[in-house]
């Protein structure tokens, strides 16, 4: 893998009611401007952490596993690396060790790199590469990643 250290940098929470979520992180005093109609809410945190709510119908854009086992995705923690490649190249390594490949590789609408591993214990984990907006996808509603 990287000689850099992945940085834990978001939370993504699949929400059954985006505008009861949104109530609740708001009375709790997390600050958003995101209307309670939208499918994906970034919610920024001191220190430059994400905690971010998707529906499943966003999360099923960005994440193989809910497509294909709807209790899956309830939560991804969000790990940046340093670069595409090691993205890809954590992830190798990591179902090559045996741990269970949730998100193959791809090219995310966002303009990232993106995979989900499951820990041993079958939590998500998501591997981000930095945005490049070369990379950003044009239409909407995007493709669903690749299965």
């Amino acid at each position: 893998m990287s000689q850099e250290p992945p940085k834990l940098s978001q939370l993504n929470l699949l929400v059954d009611d985006m505008a009861a979520s949104l109530d609740f992180y708001r009375r709790l005093g997390v600050t958003t401007a995101a209307g309670e109609d939208e499918p994906h809410v970034e919610l920024s945190m001191p220190g430059g952490f994400s905690l971010e709510l998707d529906t499943t119908e966003s999360a099923r854009l960005w994440h193989a596993g809910v497509r294909t086992d709807p209790a899956s995705g309830r939560a991804v923690l969000g790990f940046s690396l340093p670069s595409r490649d090691a993205v890809d190249a954590a992830y190798a390594e990591l179902t090559a060790a045996g741990y269970q490949g949730r998100q193959a590789p791809f090219d995310a609408f966002w303009g990232s790199r993106y995979a989900i591993v499951a820990d041993p214990s079958g939590n998500d984990v998501g591997l981000i590469s930095p945005v490049d907006d070369s990379m950003r996808s044009e239409n909407w509603p995007p493709e669903e990643s690749p299965g």
